[in-house]
């Protein structure tokens, strides 16, 4: 079962009905994480034949989820309860693009 933050985190730049009452400065997180030779494999032959590849689906969403914690954990250190605007952007970093990256930033908030 998936983690949740323990403070909000939203895509858009305000919260209907729940005004930001202080900015505290930009936070960003990263999660890297690597792949393996048979997910390489598998994605190989789903390229071939058609299809998703669940095992990157599955990775991915681990790498997006552990920067998301980040960030929230960022987000606590400077006293923010909140953390609005949040970008996610994904990388192939590595010898041959072999990890992910997810990179997350937004503004932290108190509201």
């Amino acid at each position: 079962m998936a983690r949740e933050p323990d403070i909000l985190i939203v895509t858009t730049d305000f919260l209907e009905g729940r005004p930001v009452r202080q900015h505290l400065g930009m936070v960003s997180a990263q999660a890297i994480l690597g792949a393996n030779v048979v997910l390489d494999l598998m994605a190989a032959i789903r390229d071939f034949f058609g299809g998703r590849s669940r095992g990157y689906e599955r990775v991915m969403a681990r790498a997006r989820e552990d920067a998301l914690l980040a960030l929230a954990e960022e987000a606590k250190k400077v006293g923010a309860n909140a953390v609005v605007g949040v970008d996610l952007d994904y990388h192939a970093i590595g010898p041959n693009g072999s990890m992910l990256m997810v990179a997350v930033n937004g503004s932290a908030v108190v509201i």
